[in-house]
């Protein structure tokens, strides 16, 4: 029997959790995210009811790999060579997938493996799937990401940051696409992640129990139902769910779509400079979670609301902080900041302004 889901919009407070959730949904290219906190803050149960929320997905039916029938460029091996050999690829609608990454899970339970003794004796490739190939186009989930062994956290980060997985054995290769949504979780308290890796994770939240009395006594209430009747509870739900479902699936046909400027680029590169953040893997994390929330409010072009909320979620585990600094940014520093980078844009585009006016003019004077 299938194990009830709580509904995602069901969940208390844990705003930004369900934002950076919901974005890498809309755009699974972010890069995933890393929900950090101790124990009974949802973590899980958040995963969990996303892939429950998510609109079905178009696949190759008989695939074992989810391909998508109408991107040829992403297709496995398996599914390029029928094509190549004339077949038209049947097509189905299917949920989308959320799957379980275990603690012990070793380089080929990830990957997958070849059998390169048939490939030999046989003259046949012969692939047997992996983790990454259940989650294309589903939902990684990845419980204690920090007590899993570092190689196979790189091979994870890897596969999400390219969206495809290559195996190769004794000159033997196959390919298949590895689009998956990756979401880690953790308790500080049983270790950090390596620096290297943390910045692999696009975004990333810390999470804890909620102060709020009236807050606590809902997720009280709410629990209750579900458990005394889990199918009545959904069904209260179902029209929240229904809507936000039909919001991420409007914001996927939109998002590529969502236009910027060279203002907004301008805000990006100045804040993470000032903020002093290494490398650019945040400035181009930023953009594409900007792009993507401004798709999930419905609109084609990013506001300086959407930077700001983009680079709540991107920075924190980025930025150089004591060992007992807080790693989280406040809408208010950021806001600041972003006030200082506007005033900054305006003065060296004014300055830019009168120098080309007065070049015009010396231009003019020269001609006459």
């Amino acid at each position: 029997m299938r194990q009830a889901v709580y509904p995602f919009t069901a969940i208390v407070g844990q705003e930004r959790m369900k934002r950076a959730l919901i974005l890498n949904a809309v755009n699974p290219s972010i890069g995933g995210v890393l929900i950090r906190g101790e124990r009974g803050t949802a973590k899980s149960t958040a995963a969990r009811a996303l892939a429950a929320l998510l609109p079905d997905i178009e696949v190759v039916s008989d695939c074992r790999f989810n391909c998508n029938p109408h991107q040829p460029e992403r297709l496995c091996d398996e599914c390029r060579d029928r094509l190549a050999g004339g077949d038209v690829l049947p097509v189905a609608h299917r949920r989308t997938r959320l799957v379980d990454l275990p603690i012990s899970a070793t380089e080929d339970r990830v990957v997958g493996t070849l059998d390169i003794e048939k490939a030999i004796q046989e003259g046949e490739r012969q692939f047997d799937p992996g983790v990454l190939a259940a989650a294309n186009r589903g939902i990684l989930y990845v419980d204690e990401v920090n007590l899993l062994d570092d190689h196979v956290v790189d091979l994870l980060l890897d596969s999400a940051a390219m969206g495809v997985n290559v195996v190769e054995r004794e000159g033997i290769s196959f390919q298949h696409p590895a689009r998956f949504i990756l979401v880690g979780t953790m308790n500080p308290e049983e270790g950090e992640l390596r620096p290297q890796l943390l910045d692999r994770f696009a975004l990333s939240v810390d999470v804890r129990g909620l102060a709020n009395a009236v807050e606590r006594m809902a997720i009280l209430e709410r629990h209750i139902a579900f458990d005394a009747d889990a199918e009545s509870f959904r069904r209260e739900w179902l029209p929240q769910e229904t809507e936000l479902s039909g919001q991420i699936g409007a914001a996927r046909h939109i998002v590529d779509s969502v236009k910027y400027t060279h203002r907004d680029l301008f805000t990006i590169a100045n804040l993470t400079a000032g903020l002093g953040v290494d490398g650019h893997r945040a400035d181009l994390v930023i953009l594409k979670t900007a792009r993507a929330h401004a798709a999930f409010q419905g609109r084609t072009a990013i506001t300086e609301r959407d930077i700001l909320l983009a680079a709540e979620l991107a920075l924190p585990h980025r930025i150089k902080r004591g060992p007992f600094s807080e790693a989280t940014l406040y809408e208010g520093e950021l806001e600041e900041r972003l006030n200082q980078i506007a005033e900054e844009f305006e003065e060296q585009t004014t300055e830019t302004s009168a120098q080309s006016s007065e070049s015009d003019s010396q231009e003019k004077k020269v001609r006459s």
